[in-house]
């Protein structure tokens, strides 16, 4: 999943970058409103991760902007605003949630985790397909219940079809949920991880569409994969 993190204090900022990319995370991080628009306006993001004291843009005028071109990007606040008038002005001003500084690196995941399965309509906090489990609370994928051992661009890729089954995505796309900003992208990356996933979960489990890009397809009742 790709976040765009918006924060101007450097220390916090590295922090939050480190600890969401250990979690599985491909993060971009921008310090200030003007370029977060900008990031915001040429790229594709599975969350919003908003601090509200930026220089150059407001982090509530850059929320504002974007709730106006009617994205439906998830947005979580971090900010050291703690009234409930600040908390309510931010939720009216268009966030999904609001988390207050100081903050627990572990809750905040939770919190986008949360935020994820919402946007994808999901309720229950892993995704099965068939005899396929993902937490990502945990970082966890099973197979008739015995845990796979997964790299973190694999358990990514699997998230993100996992979250998109019955769409094709194309490379490109994977791509850009996987990489973040100055990280390296070799041109047959994708097809390496998901190669790796078929070795492990099973050959079905991906469709190549070819010269389209790949998917996980809908379960149905007389498939061999279900999801609930």
């Amino acid at each position: 999943m790709r976040v765009l993190l918006v924060e101007d204090d450097a220390l916090l900022g590295d922090g939050v970058r480190a600890g969401l990319k250990q979690a599985g995370f491909a993060v971009d991080w921008a310090q200030d409103g003007q370029t977060a628009k900008l990031a915001l306006e040429t790229e594709e993001y599975a969350l919003l991760v908003l601090d509200l004291g930026l220089p150059k843009l407001s982090g509530t005028d850059l929320l504002k902007w974007l709730r106006a071109s009617h994205a439906k990007l998830p947005v979580l606040i971090l900010t050291a605003r703690d009234t409930v008038a600040d908390r309510v002005a931010g939720l009216n001003a268009g966030a999904d949630d609001y988390l207050i500084k100081p903050f627990d690196l572990d809750e905040l995941i939770a919190r986008l985790n949360a935020l994820l399965r919402r946007s994808a309509g999901q309720v229950m906090q892993s995704i099965q397909h068939g005899d396929i489990e993902l937490t990502p609370a945990s970082h966890q994928v099973t197979k008739n219940g015995e845990i796979m051992v997964l790299s973190g661009r694999e358990f990514a890729l699997l998230h993100e079809l996992l979250l998109h089954t019955g769409r094709v995505l194309s490379r490109e796309q994977l791509e850009q949920h996987l990489y973040g900003w100055g990280e390296e992208v070799e041109s047959n990356s994708v097809e390496v991880h998901i190669h790796h996933l078929r070795k492990k979960l099973g050959v079905g489990l991906i469709r190549t569409l070819r010269g389209v890009g790949y998917v996980i397809d809908k379960a149905t009742d007389t498939g061999p994969l279900s999801k609930t």
